[in-house]
C-alpha cells in the first residue's frame, strides 16, 4: 500500500526516482538526505523510501512526535529527539543498526534547513561505529528527482571519504538553492 501511495505522490507532483544502488545493499546503512532546505524534503524522502521499499527511520524534533499528529510521524518512521539534551545519538543509532536485520537510518547531514558552513559529522561516526555503508540519498528540485546515487564504504581517511561524498552532492539543487552549501567540510591545512 505504501509503495502504491508513493507512486501516486510522484505521479501527481511530476517527480521521478533514480536509484543506482541494489536494494539488498541498502538493507542496513546510514543514508544521507541532502540538500535539506525545505519541509517538503520529508514528504519526498518518505515517498522515495516507500516506493523503493527501503525500511527507513529518521530523527525529528520530539515536538513533532508529541503533538496531536505524533502517531502519524512515528508511523512514517520518525524517532523523536529532544535536541536540548545530550542524547548520545551516535551510539544509540549505531546500536539500532547493529540490532536490526534491516534499517536505513536517514540523516539530514546539514542538521538544519538553514545554510551551514559545513555538515555535521554524526552520520559519519554512526556508520563507522555500526560498520555500515553511507548511502547518498538526494532530492534534486531542479530535476524533480529523488534518488540514491551510490554507497560509500568508509575508510580510515576522513578527508578522502568526505571528498567522495562532497563531489557527489556538488550539482544537487535543494528547494531553496541559496540555503545549500556544496562545500560540506573544512579541509585540513597542510604546510
Amino acid at each position: 500500500m505504501k509503495k502504491f501511495l508513493a507512486k501516486i505522490a510522484f505521479a501527481i507532483t511530476g517527480w521521478k526516482m533514480a536509484i543506482s544502488v541494489d536494494k539488498e545493499e541498502m538493507k542496513k546503512c546510514v543514508m544521507i538526505a541532502a540538500p535539506h532546505t525545505s519541509n517538503w524534503d520529508l514528504f519526498y524522502s518518505v515517498s522515495s523510501f516507500w516506493r523503493a521499499e527501503v525500511p527507513a527511520r529518521f530523527f525529528i524534533k520530539d515536538t513533532h512526535t508529541k503533538a496531536w499528529y505524533g502517531s502519524f510521524v512515528k508511523a512514517l518512521g520518525g524517532i523523536g529527539v529532544d535536541r536540548k539534551k545530550n542524547n548520545n545519538l551516535i551510539e544509540y543509532t549505531a546500536e539500532l543498526l547493529r540490532e536490526k536485520e534491516e534499517l536505513a537510518m536517514l540523516v539530514p547531514a546539514e542538521g538544519t534547513r538553514k545554510r551551514v558552513e559545513e555538515w555535521k559529522r554524526g552520520f559519519y561516526y554512526i556508520a563507522k561505529k555500526a560498520n555500515v555503508p553511507v548511502a547518498l540519498g538526494y532530492l534534486d528540485y531542479a530535476k524533480k528527482e529523488a534518488g540514491i546515487g551510490k554507497l560509500v564504504y568508509l575508510t580510515d581517511d576522513f578527508e578522502a571519504d568526505m571528498t567522495i561524498i562532497e563531489d557527489f552532492y556538488k550539482d544537487k539543487k535543494g528547494c531553496y538553492p541559496e540555503l545549500y552549501n556544496p562545500v560540506i567540510f573544512k579541509r585540513t591545512q597542510h604546510d
